[in-house]
């Protein structure tokens, strides 16, 4: 483990911080606490300090966590991280690959490339242990004197008031009390904080197991993904294979409902089921674990002024890489609406679109994990029946390979959004409301490449107009131009046909490239109850 971690620091001091000797009325006060230093809170913690907020940043440990757990990164969080700032030494140091490839025993059934067209800036995907990630990310917590990160700082008790929450914190030095306005709780699927505010998670826990196993080898096996129904060296169950950084390979292993986990973790026990896999045992390992799958949710991500966001506030299985994005997902969403509500540009209101969002994606990630298990690891006769008879399908037919499931990977939610403002044009394509933005290829006027998403970047921390040959630019929101007089160019002609666009089309994106509204020819009553509405007006 060290060796693969040689690049990335990993544990961190306890530092005794003055606001340890504040007491009673001269407490200190902080607009946003979040409690957590995942990959979600560490994101959350950046979007909102570039977006000018105060962040205290609490975290329990005073180290990053040990093994590479989640790997899979979207496209949509890597277009995210861009966004803090660390997008592409994220994509430098992982595996980039879009390509899958379903096998039935011995047999190959169908491949699948998850970004079949050119013209994007970021990957379909990008394989990197969290460790990696989440080092990268303290590192930009700590260009950002808006952020105080405190390790071996845990949250022992919150008190909720009218204007803000009392957090007792208990440090090595003893406990000690600060106030904060809202408090973000990013504490994982064990959130102490969701216990503290009384709040159900309730869901599914299966009893299948899975065995983790990175090891450490030299292998000429291409970047993609590789799942196997009932292969030949691991008969009746399901095997998962993935590429990482450094040499290392993640494999996933089906066992048995009634499997000891702490025999089954064993070196001694693990090695041989991989030498079968892989035939030869050049290998070291760098992790072994053992997981069940879990599919829960909170009732409610709001309670109060404390708001959960990632594991705390909904769990998902690891197939289908839901778990980090979405909880990613669930930042970008956050930090713009809280970083509106605490600068008084919109009401408090809108922080429940946050939980009416969030709460509709968890459930969808939830109903595609929860299919996925149950076509992964049937736990009737009748589901393993059906399973056998689609995978004897597949094999023959194109409607039977979409019906195999060996974990659907996450792709960006579409939100039925009280924000967004619905069509009132013909289109026969494009990023609908509720919908992300699409990247697309662009170019200054001297010719000089640039992608939308970058375009966006620059200008996208408030609400953003992107207009195809507009005629006039807005005045109450940021602007993108493509075409005319003075816009960007289309080389490749992808971001007019990605968007459907025509002169004077225009698209009105959220501060998250969420899209709020669009239309074929605006006017500027138009633009302004969209912007009204998507701002939490109405």
């Amino acid at each position: 483990m060290a060796q693969a971690k040689a690049q990335a620091k990993t544990q961190f001091g306890y530092r005794r911080h003055p606001d340890q000797d504040r007491a009673g009325a001269d407490l200190a006060e902080y607009p946003v606490a979040v409690v957590g230093a995942g990959p979600v809170g560490l994101s959350l913690a950046i979007d909102l300090a570039q977006r000018g907020q105060r962040v205290v940043l609490l975290d329990d440990a005073d180290r990053i966590g040990e093994g590479s757990r989640a790997i899979c990164f979207s496209k949509r969080s890597l277009e995210y991280w861009d966004r803090l700032g660390i997008g592409q030494r994220m994509v430098d140091k992982g595996v980039v690959w879009s390509v899958g490839k379903i096998f039935h025993g011995a047999s190959q059934l169908y491949q699948f490339n998850l970004l079949p067209e050119p013209g994007h800036k970021r990957p379909a995907f990008i394989n990197l242990q969290q460790f990696y990630a989440e080092a990268y990310l303290v590192d930009r917590v700590e260009e950002l004197p808006a952020i105080d990160l405190r390790w071996r700082n845990k949250v022992t008790a919150l008190e909720q008031r009218n204007d803000a929450v009392a957090l007792t914190i208990a440090t090595p030095d003893g406990p000690y009390q600060i106030h904060a306005g809202y408090v973000i709780a990013c504490d994982g699927a064990r959130s102490s904080l969701r216990q503290m505010v009384g709040a159900e998670f309730s869901g599914q826990m299966f009893e299948d197991q899975f065995l983790i196993a990175d090891v450490k080898m030299t292998a000429e096996f291409p970047t993609e993904r590789w799942f196997w129904f009932d292969p030949p060296f691991h008969a009746g169950r399901s095997a998962l294979l993935h590429k990482q950084p450094d040499d290392v390979w993640r494999i996933d292993l089906q066992l048995s409902r009634d499997a000891d986990p702490e025999v089954e973790k064993r070196p001694e026990n693990v090695r041989p089921r991989i030498a079968r896999m892989l035939g030869h045992d050049k290998f070291e390992f760098e992790w072994i674990s053992l997981y069940k799958f879990q599919c829960r949710r909170m009732d409610r991500f709001i309670h109060g002024r404390v708001i959960f966001a990632g594991d705390a506030a909904h769990q998902v299985s690891p197939f289908g890489a839901r778990g980090a994005n979405s909880g990613l997902e669930d930042a970008e969403n956050l930090s713009w609406k809280l970083n509106r509500v605490l600068g008084k540009q919109s009401p408090a209101s809108l922080l429940e679109s946050y939980h009416i969002e969030r709460s509709a994606a968890a459930d969808e990630n939830i109903r595609e994990s929860t299919r996925s298990t149950d076509f992964m690891a049937p736990s009737t006769r009748q589901e393993a029946r059906l399973r056998q008879a689609v995978l004897s399908l597949a094999s023959e037919t194109e409607f039977g390979k979409r019906m195999v499931n060996g974990g659907r990977l996450s792709v960006p939610s579409v939100y039925d959004s009280p924000l967004s403002t619905a069509d009132h044009d013909q289109w026969r394509g494009g990023p609908r409301p509720g919908a992300s933005m699409l990247d697309a290829p662009l170019a200054f006027r001297d010719g000089q490449a640039r992608f939308l998403t970058d375009a966006f970047i620059s200008v996208g921390k408030n609400f953003t107009l992107l207009g195809f040959a507009p005629d006039e630019e807005p005045e109450a929101v940021s602007a993108i131009r493509i075409g005319g007089e003075y816009g960007y160019l289309d080389p490749q002609g992808l971001a007019v046909s990605r968007y459907d666009a025509e002169p004077g089309t225009s698209y009105l994106l959220r501060p998250d490239g969420y899209v709020a509204a669009r239309f074929k020819r605006p006017t500027p009553a138009l633009l302004e109850a969209a912007l009204a509405r998507a701002a939490g007006f109405s």
